[in-house]
C-alpha cells in the first residue's frame, strides 16, 4: 500500500514537471524534440541501494529524478542516456562495526538508526532493444559523479524527531562506474509513459582505499516523454 502511494505521488510530480517543462523545452529546442528518432523526457522513481562490505541491515530507499534521451537507431534498437540529477545511493541501519569503520561516535543519549547517504549525478549509456509487444531490455555502463556524502542519524522518540548529518565526502571516491541491465514496458503504443526496472552493480570502490566496497541498486523508474509525440501521418513500419 505504501509503495502504491509513492507511485501515485511520483506520477503527479512528473506530470506537473512535464506540463511546465513542455513549454520551456519547446521554446529552447523546437521541433528537435518532436522527432521519430528521438524521445526526450523526465525519469523518476525509487531505488533501493546497498554498499558491499558494510554490515547494514537494510537497503537505503530513496526517490530519484532526472531527464533522459532515447535515440532511435536501426530497426528496434535504441541508445538510452540522460542524467539523474537527484539520486542517492548508500546503505541503511549501519551496524556498530560500520560506525567504527566510518569513524562515527554513536549518540549515547538517543536511540536511532544510522545510514550512509551519497548524492550522485547518475549517467547511464544503455543499448536498448524494443520488442514488438512494447516490452524492452537494456544494458550498458553507468557512471556516477559524487558531489555530497554524509552519515545520517535519525531518531523518533517521545514525539521528538532528531536528525543529524556527519559529512564524509572526503572518504568517498568521486567517480563511480559499473554495469546496468533492465527491462520495462511502454504503456502506450507510440509515445507515453514507460514503466521499467533496472539493476546496477558498481565496479569502483565507494570508499577510498577500501577494496570490496561497491555500490549496487535496484531502480524502479517511470518515464514521461516531453515533445516526442508528433508522428508522421503515414509512419514507416520497421
Amino acid at each position: 500500500m505504501k509503495n502504491k502511494k509513492y507511485l501515485t505521488l511520483l506520477v503527479i510530480i512528473l506530470m506537473g514537471f512535464t506540463s511546465h517543462s513542455q513549454v520551456l523545452l519547446s521554446i529552447l529546442f523546437g521541433d528537435k524534440l518532436n522527432s521519430d528518432g528521438l524521445e526526450f523526457g523526465l525519469e523518476g522513481g525509487f531505488n533501493w541501494s546497498d554498499i558491499s562490505g558494510l554490515d547494514a541491515d537494510k537497503r537505503l530507499s530513496t526517490f530519484n529524478l532526472g531527464f533522459y534521451f532515447d535515440f532511435r537507431l536501426k530497426n528496434q534498437w535504441n541508445i538510452y542516456t540522460g542524467v539523474l540529477v537527484k539520486a542517492k545511493l548508500g546503505d541503511d541501519k549501519l551496524s556498530p562495526e560500520d560506525l567504527a569503520f566510518l569513524e562515527i561516535t554513536p549518540n549515547a543519549e538517543e536511540e536511532g538508526t544510522y545510514s550512509q547517504v551519497i548524492n550522485y549525478f547518475v549517467v547511464p549509456a544503455l543499448l536498448k532493444y524494443n520488442f514488438k509487444n512494447r516490452m524492452y531490455v537494456e544494458a550498458g555502463p553507468q557512471f556516477g559523479l559524487m558531489y555530497k556524502s554524509w552519515v545520517e542519524f535519525e531518531s523518533n522518540l517521545d514525539n521528538k524527531d532528531i536528525k543529524t548529518k556527519d559529512y564524509n565526502k572526503d572518504k568517498i571516491n568521486r567517480l563511480d562506474t559499473g554495469i546496468t541491465f533492465g527491462t520495462g514496458y511502454k504503456l502506450m503504443p507510440d509515445s507515453g509513459m514507460t514503466l521499467g526496472l533496472k539493476y546496477y552493480y558498481g565496479f569502483t570502490n565507494v570508499y577510498k582505499g577500501v577494496s570490496g566496497s561497491n555500490n549496487s541498486s535496484l531502480f524502479l523508474k517511470l518515464n514521461l516523454p516531453i515533445g516526442a509525440g508528433k508522428k508522421n501521418d503515414n509512419p514507416k513500419l520497421d
